[in-house]
C-alpha cells in the first residue's frame, strides 16, 4: 500500500477509534487531565485528536514494516549520531538503549540493525495471542535485531556478557505487580507517584554499562529522526534510583514538548505506593 493511501486510512480509522469506538477514551482523557492541569478543555481536546492520529499511524506503520525496504527504513527512521555507540563500545562490552512508547517505536528495532554496525537486542512483552506474537516478533527481528522475551532478561545479560552488544528497552511501561512492583523506583511524574521498571538501572549497575536515551521525534508524517544522548557513562558511581530519575526526567521533558505522540492509552497510573 503507498505511504499517502496508508496515511488516508490512518485518518479515517483514527476517527472511528475517537468518536465511534471510543478506544480507551475516558483513561486518555483522565490522563491528559490530570498530566496538564494548566490546560483547557479544548486543548485537552486537542492533544487527544492529535493522539488518536498517532496511535493507528504507529499501528498501519507497524504492518507496513513488513514489507518496506532496508533503505526505505533507513530513510525513514534515520539515526542522527549512531557514532555514540560506536565510541562507547570502544570502552564497554554493552550499552543499555532505553526509549519510550513515543511516535513510532515499532521501526526501531529495525533501523537499529541497519545503522549501526553492532548487535541488537531489544527486550519485548510476549502478546497472549502465539500466533500475532510470532508475526511481530518476525516483522521486529527481519534486519538482524535479536528479540527477546523481558521473561529471560538476565540470561539474555548473561549470554552476552564478554561481547559487544547493544540492549534496547523500552522503559516507560508500569511495573505488572509482584517482584516488579515491589523493586519498582517512586518518583513524581506529571504530577502522581509513578512506578518505574527497575531493570535499566540494575542491569546498568551489574555490567558498568552505559545508558543512553533515544529519542523518536517525527519530522513529519512518515519521517522520524532518532537522537542518542547518554544518560551515564560511568552508573557504578550512582546511588539507588538516580539513574532511573534521570531516565524519568529525560522522558517528562520530552513528552511535555509533543504529549500527543506519548501512548496516553495505557493505564500508567492503575498503581500507587501504597500498592
Amino acid at each position: 500500500m503507498p505511504f499517502k493511501l496508508l496515511y488516508a486510512l490512518s485518518d479515517f480509522a483514527a476517527l472511528i477509534m475517537s468518536k465511534v469506538v471510543k478506544y480507551r477514551r475516558k483513561v486518555i482523557f483522565d490522563n491528559l487531565k490530570q498530566s496538564f492541569p494548566e490546560k483547557n478543555n479544548q486543548e485537552i481536546e486537542d492533544i487527544a485528536r492529535e493522539f488518536y492520529r498517532n496511535l493507528t499511524d504507529n499501528l498501519l506503520e507497524s504492518f507496513k514494516a513488513f514489507t518496506m525496504k532496508h533503505s526505505s527504513i533507513v530513510k525513514r527512521h534515520k539515526i542522527l549520531n549512531p557514532e555514540i555507540l560506536e565510541e562507547l563500545l570502544t570502552k564497554h562490552n554493552g550499552v543499555i538503549g532505553v526509549t519510550a512508547h513515543y511516535a513510532n517505536w515499532e521501526w526501531g528495532s529495525q533501523s537499529g540493525s541497519l545503522q549501526c554496525h553492532n548487535h541488537f537486542a531489544a527486550l519485548y512483552k510476549p502478546l497472549k495471542n502465539r500466533y500475532i506474537n510470532n508475526i511481530l516478533k518476525r516483522s521486529r527481528s527481519k534486519c538482524g535485531t535479536e528479540l527477546v522475551s523481558i521473561y529471560n532478561t538476565s540470561e539474555l545479560f548473561d549470554k552476552y556478557k564478554d561481547q559487544k552488544c547493544v540492549y534496547l528497552m523500552a522503559a516507560d511501561q508500569g511495573p505488572s505487580g509482584g517482584r516488579q512492583l515491589d523493586n519498582s523506583y517512586w518518583f513524581e511524574f506529571f504530577h502522581r507517584k509513578t512506578a518505574f521498571l527497575y531493570g535499566p538501572e540494575k542491569y546498568a549497575k551489574r555490567y558498568n554499562y552505559p545508558v543512553v536515551y533515544i529519542d523518536i521525534q517525527r519530522v513529519k508524517r512518515g519521517y522520524y529522526e532518532v537522537e542518542l544522548s547518554i544518560l551515564t557513562d560511568e552508573p557504578e558511581s550512582y546511588n539507588e534510583g538516580e539513574i532511573t530519575r534521570l531516565y524519568k526526567d529525560k522522558l517528562e521533558k520530552v513528552i511535555k514538548t509533543k504529549p500527543q505522540d506519548w501512548l496516553w492509552s495505557h493505564r500508567r497510573w492503575k498503581r500507587s505506593p501504597k500498592q
